[in-house]
């Protein structure tokens, strides 16, 4: 076993060295274009000409015979769809170039350098030019050519150092190196790259969650499933999640589905798609809560990590035109954030888009755990997910997780099909201790979840019970509650009014309030009102009535005050021997200074 983990060690060591060394190299590339382009800049260029380049390696070896084929179909008056077909299966790819021009033959002849250049990405097929589309890229060739610096870019992509052909790099090591890009350019602009990628080792354990309960099953038989994430960036969940099927068994199938609204990373995924051999027309471009490109799907698991803190003022027409509809037929029918941050409704939209079987892993922030009073959209929300008994588990993160951000963070775990015995529970897991410090911040990035932090984790939650699990100083607490404890009712106390005899004022056979003394009392559902009423108001007010005609019943989930700690203060004798020593020390350091006048 360990010489096993060993050698998968080695392999993920060596992954990461090349992933290193071509990213750097692709970034010396964009160096060349200091002056004409700002550094913040430099990701126009760099990111599509990575990706032409990688199409372009991955064709080679087919090149000639695409060429030959697409002659022999000209002569013959074939085209459309059915040629389409004959050229893919020439390319052996889902994608081909009809070019005469590669990447030394644009070379070899400067002066049209431009010219050839646009005649070879015309001759890819129409998918492929679709993706380059969304990089609005024909601006850039233009501008390099005008300042001389075309001819420089692809001679330095031509480079043997900068083949990218798929038996050089793989399409798991190529995720990594365009997230690496994407790094490196959002840090020269000092933009959040977080906003576009989420670290692997988070989606790593959002992948184990998603499988935790069928990984046996799959093991044993493999699977079909479709997977779909509704923020999906450069595609690297659904990427990670394909690899983790299959780790579990080779034989299992995966169809990926997603959409972005960023028209670059949308590219990415788009293209990362196609190289793998996967449906790329599954990749969708424009914003999901507004243009929803999947109405009507299910899928087996949904996996993503959407954007929290961001207003929905853009969407909030389409979104209350949902919201409106009768029965929940709309995505956003149980209830409405607050307009300043709309996570809740990439939430909802996942519940609707879930198989009755199937399971979602979505990132959160705290405020969907406990923002909005009784009645208020954000509480809706949560009553309609608890009550409808789909929340399976939450799981706290480390603070400096993340790239973009440094705040307290969780995965919740959402299913239509609770195993029998989560039924009518929730799962709560504190992994706030579970990390590995790095020895590099990345951002905001300044701890990791190690394979061992991982395992704890999923040992926690396959636990399914209070417990804490600790393992070489690292610590998971799991915790298990009933649906109602996170449930409560607010209801209205006031103080009846009495006349100057000292009697109940009542009107229609109504007791009547006194002005300004209306107050509420929050009593959990496990609570009886009447009782919990007796005992806590009563005593303190023997004139206090309940108007429960304004009875709300709310839901939040107070992790932090569940998993709180008391730490006891010091005491006073041990502060003042600890300022008696620094006084000391302080007086010491003074004579050194000054000597002992």
């Amino acid at each position: 076993m360990n010489d096993s983990r060993n050698i998968i060690d080695e392999i993920q060591k060596q992954t990461n060295t090349n992933v290193q060394e071509k990213a750097n190299l692709i970034w010396e590339i964009a160096t060349h274009l200091y002056g004409e382009y700002k550094p913040h800049e430099y990701g126009k260029v760099i990111l599509p000409m990575t990706v032409i380049k990688r199409f372009h390696d991955t064709l080679a070896e087919t090149r000639d015979a695409v060429i030959e084929s697409a002659a022999e179909l000209d002569k013959r008056g074939i085209a459309g769809m059915a040629r389409d077909g004959i050229l893919m299966k020439a390319s052996k790819h889902h994608f081909y170039n009809t070019s005469k021009f590669d990447f030394k033959k644009l070379l070899a002849d400067p002066a049209n350098i431009s010219e050839n250049f646009k005649n070879y990405l015309q001759g890819f097929s129409d998918n492929v030019k679709d993706i380059i589309a969304n990089f609005e890229f024909d601006k850039e060739i233009d501008k390099m050519s005008q300042n001389d610096l075309l001819y420089t870019i692809i001679q330095e992509f031509n480079s043997s150092k900068a083949d990218m052909s798929p038996n050089k790099v793989t399409s798991q090591d190529m995720g990594y190196i365009f997230e690496e890009l994407i790094r490196k350019f959002s840090e020269s602009y000092d933009e959040q790259a977080g906003a576009h990628f989420t670290a692997r080792d988070i989606i790593y354990l959002m992948t184990e969650l998603l499988v935790a309960p069928e990984k046996d099953e799959i093991k044993e038989r493999g699977c079909v499933k479709t997977a779909y994430d509704m923020t999906m960036g450069t595609s690297q969940m659904l990427g990670c999640l394909d690899e983790k099927l299959k780790q579990i068994n080779s034989n299992a199938e995966l169809q990926c589905y997603g959409q972005e609204f960023n028209p670059e990373t949308f590219a990415i995924a788009k293209a990362d798609m196609l190289i793998k051999g996967k449906n790329a027309d599954n990749m969708k471009f424009g914003d999901t809560l507004s243009n929803d490109q999947f109405k009507d799907y299910h899928f087996d698991y949904i996996i993503s990590n959407p954007p929290f803190g961001i207003d929905w003022k853009k969407e909030q027409a389409f979104v209350n035109e949902e919201y409106k509809k009768e029965s929940y037929d709309g995505r956003f029918g149980p209830g409405l954030p607050q307009i300043s941050d709309g996570q809740l409704l990439f939430m909802l939209n996942g519940i609707k888009k879930l198989k009755n079987n199937g399971r979602m892993a979505i990132i959160q922030n705290g405020s969907s755990l406990f923002n909005g009073d009784a009645g208020s959209g954000p509480s809706e929300i949560r009553r309609y997910i608890i009550e409808n008994d789909m929340l399976e588990a939450i799981v706290q993160l480390p603070t400096d997780l993340f790239y973009n951000t440094g705040i307290a963070t969780y995965i919740w775990v959402v299913t239509k099909e609770k195993t029998n015995e989560r039924i009518g529970n929730v799962q709560l897991i504190d992994a706030s201790k579970c990390y590995q410090k790095r020895r590099k911040n990345i951002g905001n990035k300044r701890v990791d979840l190690s394979d061992d932090c991982i395992s704890l984790i999923i040992e926690a939650y396959n636990s399914f019970t209070d417990k804490v699990f600790s393992k070489d100083g690292i610590e998971v607490e799991s915790k298990v509650f009933e649906n109602q404890y996170f449930g409560f009712t607010k209801v209205t106390v006031e103080t009846a009014l009495v006349d100057e005899n000292g009697n109940k004022v009542l009107k229609k056979g109504k007791l009547q309030p006194q002005k300004g003394k209306t107050d509420t009392e929050v009593i959990p559902l496990t609570d009886d009102i009447e009782k919990y009423f007796e005992k806590n108001v009563i005593p303190f007010n023997s004139l206090a009535y309940m108007d429960r005609s304004k009875d709300k019943v709310g839901y939040e989930i107070p992790f932090t005050r569940i998993f709180y700690k008391f730490v006891e203060p010091k005491k006073s004798d041990d502060i003042y021997k600890e300022i008696k020593e620094l006084e000391s020390e302080e007086t010491s350091l003074m004579k050194e200074l000054f000597g002992n006048e």
